[in-house]
């Protein structure tokens, strides 16, 4: 995928008109996660403003926002770019993520309710309908919304802070490294053991699908970036 061909960028972006700056950020939040500008984008205001139909303000904002998340670089008199991880920063970056996730298991067998088990059991077979018939945006949008509601089940708002910090850095190489088809169906294996442990409320066994989930995440993308930087 050839990012940097700006005018290759699906055109139809609309965005509502209330809290627009708001609404631009979750657009360009989507289109960098999902690859549609991908790591080391220069960012087009011009060509942006046109997509979104929207002015630079708005525009200047979510750079703004983004920025202060991990996701965008503001360059000194030259705009800004998809932020772009080293190997090394993705080797750490998930090695830290994945204790993360892990506590957040243990905590959540510790202290969830029946209801936050049912309400994430829906939302574990619809991902399952969505990776059936091979749809990855609506698949990774309820594969999140599950990892958060693990966490937030945990019940540390200082743990759900530095969560959202650092998951957010990684949103776009967790999205990509279901690319690869048979990773992903490994993945979706991965989240039937984690349900099964919530079910049981078997912390340790939570910890560890969490950890292992996030071990193969970065193995699949550091894989893949070492195959593109060769080629």
């Amino acid at each position: 995928m050839n990012s940097n061909k700006q005018s290759a960028l699906p055109v139809s972006l609309s965005i509502d008109r209330q809290g627009l700056s708001s609404a631009v950020t979750a657009k360009l939040r989507d289109m960098i996660v999902e690859g549609i500008l991908a790591p080391g984008t220069r960012l087009n205001e011009r060509v942006l403003c046109e997509q979104l139909a929207v002015s630079r303000t708005p525009l200047r904002e979510a750079f703004k926002t983004l920025a202060v998340e991990g996701l965008v670089d503001l360059l000194p008199n030259r705009g800004a770019a998809v932020a772009q991880m080293s190997i090394e920063d993705i080797e750490q970056t998930f090695e830290v993520m994945g204790a993360l996730e892990g506590l957040s298991g243990q905590l959540a067998c510790q202290r969830i309710t029946d209801a936050a088990i049912a309400e994430i059991k829906a939302m574990h077979y619809e991902m399952l309908a969505a990776h059936a018939r091979r749809d990855l945006p609506s698949y990774y949008k309820l594969n999140h919304k599950i990892h958060d509601c693990i966490n937030a089940a945990a019940g540390n708002d200082v743990l759900t802070t530095t969560y959202q910090q650092i998951n957010t850095r990684i949103q776009s190489l967790r999205f990509r490294s279901n690319f690869n088809q048979e990773k992903w169906d490994a993945a979706v294996k991965e989240h039937d053991a984690m349900l099964a442990a919530l079910e049981k409320r078997d912390g340790d066994a939570l910890r560890t699908v969490l950890q292992q989930h996030l071990i193969n995440k970065r193995d699949s993308v550091i894989a893949d970036l070492r195959e593109r930087l060769t080629a």
